[in-house]
């Protein structure tokens, strides 16, 4: 049996079933259903086994997903999110359901998988994943406005070290190379990334930037970077330092969605990357990358 809670099944039947109402799943017919499961999953939906709590689509959706190992259930719901995608896309609908990508994230996770890995679990363990773990660290942030402004630097870097390795994103502490600081590296999608963090009253301006730049344009050249400042960018700064820079961007406001609606960081570091990439752009918030 999967791993799956009421709550997890509940956040499913919310995502699949805004087209018809309930009972429904997406815009499936009771043929376009089967023939989904037959060809992307190998299933015969249509077995009694899955009937147990009843014969609609959605009542079967949830029975398969309650019987079948994590991973069975991981590739379901890889499958059916893909072609939710498309629908919303070749329609032109915005999408109804309130925060759908985290909600549909955190089923996800309590699997042990990622939206970009439908074949197994990944390789950080389930407990990267702790809910319990998010929730201290949405505490953490608090705590680290009332410290001191140098003791409140140091913290805020063991902060986001916690915050890389509960996404199993393998960080590194603070290094010198060469009177050079780097506040600390981590691993996505086995790239490595270089860490710049602040937490300064003043929003980051361009000469900050222009550092970092300048400190990765030192290393590899597959060297890439993560600019973290808590106070945000000045406009100007950002204008002057241009675009197509090897370095992503991100500030409180967004450590503050991220954690408050439950976003895996990897998942917005990868969404970060890939509209830089499409635009050039280095900063785009997180509430415009998951609206």
């Amino acid at each position: 049996m999967s791993s799956l809670r009421m709550i997890d099944l509940m956040a499913v039947d919310d995502l699949v079933d805004f087209i018809r109402g309930r009972g429904y799943v997406l815009d499936f017919s009771d043929q376009s259903f089967a023939q989904f499961f037959a060809t992307e999953l190998d299933v015969d939906i249509g077995d009694p086994t899955y009937a147990a709590n009843g014969g609609s689509k959605g009542k079967r959706l949830k029975c398969f997903l309650q019987k079948v190992d994590d991973r069975a259930a991981l590739k379901t719901l890889k499958a059916l999110w893909e072609v939710r995608e498309a629908f919303l896309l070749r329609t032109g609908r915005d999408d109804p359901i309130k925060n759908a990508e985290a909600r549909y994230f955190a089923v996800i996770n309590r699997l042990g998988g990622s939206s970009d890995d439908a074949q197994g679990p990944q390789e950080a363990p389930k407990s990267a994943f702790d809910q319990l773990r998010i929730a201290s660290l949405r505490e953490d942030v608090v705590k680290l406005s009332k410290l001191a402004p140098q003791a409140r630097g140091y913290a805020f870097e063991g902060f986001l070290k916690s915050l890389f390795e509960t996404y199993g994103l393998k960080p590194r502490d603070a290094f010198r190379i060469r009177g050079e600081q780097i506040d600390g590296s981590f691993v996505l999608a086995n790239e490595t990334y270089l860490l710049e963090a602040k937490w300064e009253s003043a929003p980051t301006g361009v000469a900050d930037l222009h550092v970092f730049q300048g400190k990765l344009e030192q290393k590899a050249a597959w060297a890439r970077g993560l600019f973290i400042s808590h106070a945000g960018y000045s406009e100007d700064g950002l204008a002057a330092w241009g675009r197509g820079k090897r370095v992503i961007c991100m500030d409180g406001l967004d450590l503050y969605e991220m954690l408050h609606r439950s976003l895996p960081l990897d998942h917005v570091l990868d969404r970060k990357i890939r509209r830089a990439a499409e635009t050039g752009a280095a900063f785009v918030r997180v509430r415009e990358l998951f609206p």
